[in-house]
């Protein structure tokens, strides 16, 4: 099965042991000394239709990744939690 970094952000990532839907990928890292992908980025939630910025990221090691499916991704263990950075806050900054 062949897919592009493009066709990931479309597949929705799931864990396998409690069945907990993370949401889906949005961002990936890469090792560029070997080219191979570390972790994948799970935004969280928007706040407020988007306008207070997003609740934490989600980051899923690769080591993870159990299988990838036509819509899905089923990854094993919980992904480690990391707060939304300042960038991704909309214009109402001062608010929150």
């Amino acid at each position: 099965m062949e897919t592009t970094l493009n066709d990931l952000r479309w597949k929705e990532v799931i864990c396998v042991t409690d069945g907990t839907r993370y949401g889906y990928v949005d961002d990936c890292s890469f090792d560029l000394d070997t080219g191979q992908i570390r972790t994948l980025v799970v935004p969280g939630r928007a706040r407020f239709f988007g306008l207070f910025g997003r609740r934490e990221e989600r980051l899923v090691r690769w080591e993870d990744v159990r299988r990838f499916g036509e819509d899905i991704i089923l990854v094993e263990g919980a992904p480690e939690v990391r707060p939304a950075g300042r960038e991704r806050k909309k214009f109402l900054w001062f608010l929150l």
